[in-house]
């Protein structure tokens, strides 16, 4: 019995992209064997079980540490379902997401930028999952919203943007609106200023939100990560990826720490969403799901797991640059054909690495 995966089942193509993508997971592929412990995410049956299965798989992350995450749909009405995504992340007890957009090789990225810019956002609170309500005043109409963060959620942010940035040499940018909200964002702002004390070797260059989102356009040097509010992350790490030429092209991590400040559980999926256009047509780009699987097993302890991390994001990116790419990045590939290709490469790696004792 190999180690336990929790995979949860989605929408559409991003169902399609998971199915791809556990090929790669193949033992026969990494050389390292998992077990895959499946839960159906599907809207059908989120529907079926009153979103009971979507709190099942949360349990199942807790105790087995990792899962990997297909795109799932979000009903509008908000008399449904909901978004499992913001069920999940706080089962987790999760207080960050990452998400890093960095080079694809031989894909022009937007405005210049060069080196990889990470996005480290509250998982939780903020602008969603706040109070909301309308009153009538006057004749005029008037919309409410009751929103809140927490001290541990930003203190956990903070302290893992700093933690990040030195693990990957970059430096920590931008902040929350601090100078409008002298009591809500202040809250995170203090944070990060306490975080940077505490990793003096880091360098810190806070930003208003603002200011930071004007300057990333015009950026081209160092790596850099960037903590942020909940919202406030959102619409920046989506930024972020485009400007790197597809959103389609990087993973994103939900991540929780324990009091130490240390990952105690993740789950990995694509930041894309279902694409119902692209649904049977075996033409969409499953980069992000590949290299969320390629993070997933760089959280593993076994050294198996870590050297097959590796190996699937350098096939990945590989096979891009030698033009194994799919219709959204210039290419002619189906969705299949780079599956295929990058079990060529990962399987090849793995055997020459082995030759060489590496």
């Amino acid at each position: 019995m190999g180690r336990p995966l929790i995979v949860l089942e989605g929408d559409q193509t991003g169902q399609e992209l998971l199915d791809e993508t556990l090929r790669v997971l193949d033992p026969a592929v990494i050389q390292f064997e998992l077990e895959f412990i499946h839960f159906d995410l599907s809207l059908e049956n989120r529907r079926a079980t009153n979103n009971q299965v979507v709190y099942d798989a949360a349990k199942a992350i807790r105790e087995n540490r990792v899962g990997l995450k297909a795109a799932t749909i979000t009903p509008a009405d908000p008399a449904d379902v909901g978004s499992p995504n913001a069920i999940l992340r706080e089962a987790m007890d999760a207080e960050i997401i990452l998400r890093t957009g960095r080079r694809i090789p031989g894909v022009r990225p937007v405005g210049g930028v060069y080196s990889p810019i990470s996005v480290v956002r509250m998982a939780v609170d903020d602008a969603y999952g706040a109070k909301e309500w309308r009153e009538k005043i006057n004749g005029d109409e008037i919309a409410y919203r009751t929103e809140k963060i927490s001290r541990k959620v930003a203190r956990a942010v903070a302290q893992f943007a700093f933690k990040h940035a030195r693990e990957v040499s970059a430096k920590v940018f931008g902040g929350p609106k601090f100078t409008v909200s002298a009591t809500y964002e202040m809250m995170f702002k203090e944070e990060l200023d306490q975080a940077a004390e505490e990793f003096a070797d880091v360098r810190y260059e806070p930003q208003l939100i603002d200011a930071t989102f004007a300057l990333l356009i015009t950026s081209s040097g160092d790596p850099m990560v960037i903590p942020t509010l909940n919202r406030d992350g959102d619409l920046l790490s989506d930024l972020v990826l485009a400007m790197f030429g597809s959103i389609a092209g990087a993973e994103s991590m939900v991540i929780s720490t324990n009091e130490e400040g240390d990952i105690d559980c993740v789950m990995a999926e694509a930041p894309h969403g279902t694409a119902p256009t692209l649904e049977g047509r075996n033409i969409a780009n499953p980069m992000a799901m590949i290299l969320a699987a390629a993070s997933l097993l760089g959280f593993f302890k076994e050294p198996e797991a870590r050297r097959a991390s590796r190996a699937i994001r350098e096939a990945t990116l590989e096979a891009v640059y030698d033009g194994v790419k799919t219709a959204d990045l210039g290419g002619h590939a189906h969705t299949d054909e780079f599956i295929n290709e990058v079990i060529r490469r990962v399987k090849t790696k793995l055997d020459v690495w082995a030759t060489l004792g590496s």
